[in-house]
């Protein structure tokens, strides 16, 4: 069995994380300090710190925050949400962040994405995916194949995965295997791949999604999105 990495994804709002499903119902559940020091202490690999809102609402990225967390946990730390430019990587990666994701931006600009990794090493560029089943039948099952979707079966119907934008508010159109492929070439160093569909559920993973995803890329891909015991790992 392969190693698996254990990553705490933390969404914030406003400086609080917060938790929902599937996006939408957020409640508050704490510090992001605090929590991400009890997650060290619990072992946990790595941490992800994603401002969820931070595109949407056109705002700065949390260097703050990203500070004060750097300055407690001692464990490869990952931070998004409202990066834009080249330069938004510089100021998290001095700031204390080991890893950078980015979703929105690189959507409009995929070129961000390699000269990011041209600049700071692919091992910096984690590119996060949001993505949502979209259900086709009948002969939109065909006009989706013609369109280049990659279609899974779900019992008598088929569905392909859309990538979303704004922390899950717009959808984009593209398929989200066709843009894992994309921003692998482009220098991404590893894939968050969030399942809407799944998150908050805590009934597991969307398994055909990852595997999707998985075997399209030849970069790692991080699961996120409805784990609720061990066994789902």
């Amino acid at each position: 069995m392969l190693t698996k990495r254990i990553i705490p994804c933390l969404d914030i709002k406003e400086g609080r994380v917060v938790k929902g499903t599937r996006f939408v119902h957020l409640r508050d559940a704490g510090d992001p300090v605090e929590l991400s020091k009890i997650y060290d202490e619990e072992g946990a690999d790595e941490l992800v710190f994603l401002d969820i809102t931070a595109s949407y609402e056109k705002r700065d990225i949390l260097i703050d925050l990203v500070e004060r967390t750097a300055e407690q946990v001692f464990i490869p730390l990952t931070v998004g949400g409202g990066v834009r430019t080249v330069d938004d990587f510089r100021r998290l990666l001095r700031a204390g962040a080991d890893k950078v994701s980015v979703n929105t931006a690189a959507v409009k600009n995929p070129d961000l994405i390699r000269e990011a990794s041209e600049i700071f090493g692919s091992q910096c560029v984690v590119v996060a995916i949001d993505a949502k089943r979209r259900y086709v039948e009948g002969e939109e099952v065909d006009a989706a194949r013609e369109s280049g979707k990659n279609l899974v079966k779900v019992g008598e119907r088929y569905c392909w995965f859309e990538v979303y934008i704004y922390g899950g508010r717009r959808g984009t159109g593209i398929d989200a295997i066709e843009w894992g492929r994309k921003v692998w070439k482009l220098g991404a160093g590893e894939i968050l791949l969030t399942s809407i569909d799944a998150d908050g559920t805590k009934k597991g993973y969307d398994i055909q999604l990852t595997r999707l995803m998985s075997e399209n890329v030849g970069i790692p891909v991080i699961a996120s999105g409805g784990c609720g015991t061990v066994e789902h790992i």
